[in-house]
């Protein structure tokens, strides 16, 4: 994988994630009652703790772009990682799934503790929906797009 080639699959790769996600996140929230402004807004208070909920529009933008470094990052260690073990590229589809998986589970078990977002207690009906949606809006898009384009 050319480098070129490497930085064209982590920017597709990246915006697809982060724009299927987001909608999914922001339908199924949607659905279970809260609205866009808070859940972006819920973001940013990874970095800037409960105080993101007084800052309107303007922490729920920085949330939306948070979302997308973090889409970006995922992006960028599967492609990256892709480059040493082809299995990941070789085998898309079955390592997609499991890296949304990965990815879902670090996210609630790293990210979110040592961050100044607000926790949520345990819910295995909330772990269920967020593992299926890490796979098909995290996980397969960015395999199969660094696959495609990563060279």
């Amino acid at each position: 994988m050319a480098n070129g080639s490497a930085a064209k699959a982590i920017v597709i790769a990246g915006l697809t994630c982060g724009v299927l996600d987001i909608t999914a996140a922001l339908l199924v929230y949607g659905y279970l009652g809260l609205k866009p402004l808070p859940l972006l807004q819920g973001i940013a208070g990874g970095v800037l703790g409960p105080r993101a909920f007084d800052g309107g529009l303007t922490t729920a933008l920085l949330g939306l772009f948070l979302h997308f470094v973090i889409a970006f990052g995922a992006a960028a260690v599967f492609c990256l990682t892709s480059r040493s073990l082809r299995f990941l590229v070789q085998h898309a589809v079955l390592s997609g799934a499991l890296y949304g998986v990965a990815v879902y589970f670090f996210m609630q078990e790293f990210v979110v503790p040592l961050s100044a977002a607000r926790k949520n207690p345990f819910s295995l009906q909330m772990m269920i929906i967020g593992a299926v949606i890490h796979v098909a809006c995290v996980g397969l898009p960015i395999s199969l797009n660094v696959r495609r384009y990563g060279g």
